[in-house]
């Protein structure tokens, strides 16, 4: 008898899961030996599971699973990964081939493209689902720049974002640390990893792309009021 392909499947989605699970039992090669709800559950146990390949929803709690590709295919680069998302922008799906996946599926798709899809990348193949090729062709075509910038602004934190604010409004770090509640060095850290993800070098820059994004009210008050237009503080969150 011929061993079966080792699936992981990782949603926050209690009720999909079940689904899925249910779904591919159905196939005689297939067999789910496990689930985790978020990415930081799936890198345990695809090392403990040893899966062939990982079925990957994006957007769950802890870790997501952008970062969770990131992460297994520097670990553990022979694991396939098979993106099951809603999401369709172009973003997504050119972060989500960049960061290793080896195909992009929608949650829509019926049974049986997901089973094709999941032979094809089973075989070594990628797979993106029609719908996705169109607009992967036209992100290749664009050099995918665009999609990089608005994926990692979607990558931005809301804590990450007031500091933004507040900075473009001319804030010192002090200032900004005082009213958010959070240290200097907690500050620092959050400027930095903002310059990092919006690949920004200086705070003439940072400042920009926040007039950019229309953070600023343009109220004259706003500078010497950091409290204005922010979104009410959340004790604790950093």
């Amino acid at each position: 008898m011929n061993a079966k392909h080792r699936i992981l499947l990782v949603e926050d989605h209690t009720l999909l899961r079940i689904g899925l699970r249910a779904l591919l039992c159905q196939i005689q090669d297939f067999e789910v030996v496990g689930e985790a709800a978020n990415g930081r559950e799936a890198i345990g146990a695809i090392k403990e599971l040893s899966p062939e390949i990982v079925l990957m929803d994006l957007t769950m709690p802890e870790m997501n699973g952008m970062e969770a590709i990131t992460q297994i295919k520097e670990r553990y680069p022979q694991v396939g990964i098979l993106v099951l998302t809603l999401h369709r922008s172009e973003e997504y799906i050119h972060e989500s081939l960049k960061a290793g996946a080896n195909g992009y599926i929608l949650k829509d798709a019926t049974h049986e493209e997901l089973c094709i899809a999941i032979r094809s990348v089973l075989s070594g193949k990628t797979y993106l689902s029609p719908d996705i090729s169109n607009k992967v062709v036209r992100v290749f075509l664009a050099g995918g720049k665009s999609a990089s910038l608005a994926f990692a602004w979607e990558s931005v934190t809301s804590r990450e974002r007031q500091v933004l604010k507040m900075v473009a409004e001319g804030c010192a770090n002090k200032i900004i640390a005082a009213y958010l509640s959070l240290s200097i060095k907690t500050v620092e850290k959050h400027r930095s990893n903002l310059m990092r993800k919006l690949d920004l070098h200086n705070a003439s820059m940072l400042t920009a792309f926040a007039i950019g994004k229309g953070l600023l009210s343009g109220d004259s008050s706003s500078a010497s009021d950091p409290s204005a237009g922010l979104v009410q503080r959340q004790d604790g969150v950093i």
